[in-house]
């Protein structure tokens, strides 16, 4: 879960593109509380690298808190990332 101005400034499709580089598949999305919310499946160190660079997401962004759960359902693994 990323909170702060993520919304409208481009945070999905920039954190899609991440995750698509560093081999992650799963899904973002934006959530009605404002917040963006994704869930990712892959190599660890790949994942934390996701989470360092959402901590700051893409120029216009402005993340106040970064939430990291373990997924009651996990992300696909099938290679694909989907903006939702």
């Amino acid at each position: 879960m990323i909170e702060g101005r993520v919304q409208g400034v481009g945070y999905r499709a920039s954190f899609a593109d991440k995750a698509v580089a560093l081999g992650l598949s799963g899904w973002v999305r934006n959530r009605r509380d404002g917040s963006v919310e994704a869930c990712v499946h892959g190599e660890v160190a790949a994942i934390e690298a996701i989470i360092l660079w959402a901590r700051q997401g893409p120029p216009a962004a402005r993340v106040s808190n970064v939430t990291i759960e373990d997924a009651v359902e996990p992300a696909p693994s099938d290679g694909t990332f989907k903006i939702c």
